[in-house]
């Protein structure tokens, strides 16, 4: 009875850990309720299975949390969550902007905000801190889906 509550709360804090991480991000409780059931299994194997048990119980949860962690950061987990779009034209699937393409600030970048190049208003990145709006600014690369301007 005992060691299947510790498998059950082990089991539940990897749930919850991962919930927070995939599926409600940024909220905390999931991930708040899943350390708890991890360091109650450590507690119940300290004090019903004894002082080897729980050390046992103990390393073995670290060692989990180090591998979910590991499996975390690593850098082909989280691109299957970014947005990998290019910015292009949807009818010629051609490139809108390009680097060296000039326009004016509408907002702040602080660092980021909202620029008009070409005719059309985009969100912006400055490479150079913030900068006001009626800016002149210049395109100097594009990452994916993030366009970095200078000021000139």
């Amino acid at each position: 009875m005992t060691m299947g509550l510790i498998l059950l709360l082990i089991l539940a804090g990897v749930l919850l850990l991962l919930a927070e991480i995939f599926i409600i991000p940024g909220i905390g409780v999931a991930g708040f309720f899943g350390v708890a059931s991890l360091t109650g299994s450590c507690y119940y194997a300290f004090t019903h299975l004894g002082h080897a048990a729980g050390i046992g119980v103990t390393v073995f949860n670290v060692i989990l949390l180090a591998g979910l962690i590991i499996y975390c950061l690593r850098g082909r987990t989280w691109k299957r969550f970014e947005l990998a779009e290019v910015i292009s034209d949807p009818k010629t699937n051609v490139p809108v902007f390009v680097v060296g393409d000039r326009g004016v600030t509408v907002t702040r970048l602080a660092p980021m905000g909202t620029a008009r190049i070409a005719g059309r208003t985009v969100e912006v990145t400055s490479d150079e801190g913030m900068l006001d709006p009626g800016i002149s600014i210049e395109i100097v690369r594009i990452e994916g889906n993030k366009i970095f301007v200078k000021h000139i």
